[in-house]
């Protein structure tokens, strides 16, 4: 996996969706790590994301924020043209951008489920619709959308959340089989645990939600940009389709 200096991504170009804090800071980190460029978007953080940025550049790599609305559609095609006039094409995409909190169902407005799940699903079809054509033109691409686990431990009051991140999982199939023979990988990494701060969209843990994995500790967002990182090297070219579970234990595939 390593070309003798680490440098495995270099000459890519990487856009990370919600990447100007937890585990999406850390991918955009280890992405540049390995030689990557990285597109930084963010819906409104321009501060938090002008900071990231210093710290990709500090790593020697180019790096640029870019403020857009995944959900919108000419903001999308907007966004992803920019960053290929500024740092190249999009080589690499993370699905990280995603919005979740705890309502009960019965209080659940129509509207509400439509935001959440425009955030998760719909701006992630835009976004990988948007770099495709690149990709297939150049005959390489990875595709990388963030799950997570509460769809398969069905946590409580979390319905619009949940329906997103699996459709998620269901998006990742389809295109992994639509592009595989074109040098294109899409796989999920379905997210566990994760400790520190909670972000304030996320309220109060559901009820049935541990306070730790089995392993007896919470993951770190290194872990999942670990994962992601994999995914997205050259020598995971014959990963494709699958969902990575990163959850300590907490869920058995």
């Amino acid at each position: 996996m390593s070309d003798g200096d680490g440098k495995t991504l270099a000459g890519k170009v990487a856009l990370v969706t919600g990447a100007v804090r937890r585990s999406g800071r850390a991918t955009a980190l280890e992405l540049a790590r390995c030689g990557a460029s990285v597109a930084i978007n963010t819906r409104r953080s321009v501060d938090e994301a002008e900071a990231v940025r210093k710290e990709l550049e500090a790593l020697g790599v180019k790096a640029g924020v870019y403020v857009a609305d995944v959900t919108e559609e000419q903001g999308v095609i907007d966004m992803v043209d920019a960053i290929a006039n500024d740092l190249g094409p999009v080589d690499i995409l993370v699905n990280n951008a995603a919005d979740r909190g705890r309502v009960p169902t019965l209080e659940l407005s129509f509207d509400e489920w439509h935001r959440i799940v425009h955030i998760i699903l719909d701006g992630a079809f835009l976004c990988s619709r948007a770099v495709l054509p690149h990709m297939v033109e150049q005959g390489w691409g990875r595709i990388v959308n963030i799950s997570g686990l509460g769809h398969y431990a069905g946590y409580a009051e979390r319905v619009h959340v949940h329906a997103g991140k699996g459709g998620l999982e269901a998006m990742t199939h389809s295109l992994s089989s639509e592009f595989c023979d074109k040098g294109i990988t899409v796989n999920t990494v379905c997210v566990g645990l994760i400790g520190g701060e909670r972000p304030a969209s996320a309220g109060p843990h559901p009820k049935n939600v541990p306070n730790a994995a089995p392993v007896g500790y919470m993951g770190e967002p290194i872990d999942i940009a670990n994962a992601v990182n994999f995914l997205c090297q050259p020598a995971a070219r014959f990963i494709t389709g699958e969902t990575l579970h990163v959850n300590g234990g907490e869920y058995l595939a």
